[in-house]
């Protein structure tokens, strides 16, 4: 939860901009709220306007415009540099803090109009190196599904659902925890999540997973559900929908069940993997796009990296190998 009384009001109204005209979800708003607080106490440090030697714990609550008005692209770099000398910050991290103060001091600028130069005009994204996404081969996806169809387990039902939907689908953690009943359309096979930014999309189900959503219905709890959880399709044992933390739980109790290391792959792993195998199967880049709901088609590009075997097998594949 953000406690809005310990932030000053300028940074309330951004937040304000952020669910109300720009419809970010609650977890976005709260990563801003973060981004922005740690980086608005730097500066009260970094112009000595607190005694607290502890960043993290001055007040910024009647920090005032005119501050605001002091800082400089220099002072953001001193951040950057600041995230990366104290906490190790990996670029992934510093670059989502950057975008962070981008967004914040455009809305200062253009939208509030607090400020007559935005000192993030200039500011560059940390470079990140592009790492190629590890997944599941065909053989491990199967024989996790296996593994969890064939347990012994009172919930097998349930969480070979889940994993059935990750691997076929591509789906969120966040998408999965958050389905209800009423969101499967088992007439045209169908199922609404709701993604990244409150966006709203179609996933199309196949077979296998139509199948394993009903056989987990067929024994799921109707009974003493929680109220506000009654339409939740996966509900723990406690009769309430299914948390994050839970569901990332089972993943690796199963991964580790499979025979596969629980400390390389997790959840978002597994999306990488529906990914990675669909693309290999000849699913069009764009319709991947689509299913996994990216804003931007560069995002779904990681999927078309080749591994070393398919660059070799590709040159042994060249007609002319035949040849004298």
């Amino acid at each position: 939860m953000i406690n809005l009384n310990e932030n000053p009001p300028f940074l309330n109204a951004f937040l304000e901009y952020l669910t109300g005209i720009l419809n970010k979800s609650p977890n976005t708003v709260k990563e801003y709220n973060y981004d922005l607080t740690h980086f608005l106490k730097f500066i009260m440090h970094h112009y000595q306007l607190s005694d607290e030697q502890d960043i993290k714990k001055i007040d910024i609550h009647n920090m005032s415009i005119d501050t605001l008005k002091r800082i400089t692209l220099e002072d953001i770099h001193s951040f950057l540099y600041y995230l990366t000398q104290t906490y190790h910050s990996k670029a992934t991290t510093r670059a989502r803090k950057a975008a962070s103060i981008r967004v914040f001091f455009t809305y200062l600028t253009q939208k509030a109009e607090l400020l007559e130069i935005n000192p993030a005009q200039g500011l560059e994204t940390p470079k990140i190196e592009k790492r190629l996404p590890k997944y599941l081969t065909y053989e491990q996806s199967k024989q996790l599904l296996n593994v969890a169809k064939s347990g012994a387990d009172e919930n097998k039902e349930r969480d070979f659902a889940i994993l059935t939907l990750f691997l076929n689908c591509g789906m969120r953690l966040s998408e999965l925890v958050g389905i209800n009943i009423k969101d499967i359309n088992f007439y045209d096979n169908k199922l609404t999540v709701i993604g990244k930014g409150n966006k709203e999309r179609i996933i199309y189900l196949n077979k296998p997973c139509i199948s394993a959503i009903q056989s987990y219905l067929a024994v799921r709890p109707h009974d003493g559900v929680k109220y506000e959880d009654r339409d939740a399709l996966f509900l723990s044992k406690r009769k309430e929908r299914i948390s994050n933390r839970m569901v990332q739980e089972i993943v690796k109790r199963e991964l580790g069940k499979a025979g596969i290391d629980m400390n390389k792959y997790s959840v978002h792993k597994l999306r990488h993997t529906a990914a990675t195998l669909m693309y290999q199967n000849g699913v069009d880049i764009r319709a991947l796009q689509v299913l996994l709901g990216h804003e931007s088609i560069s995002t779904t590009e990681i999927y078309t990296h080749v591994d070393n075997k398919q660059v070799k097998n590709a040159v042994e594949n060249n007609p002319l190998a035949d040849g004298e």
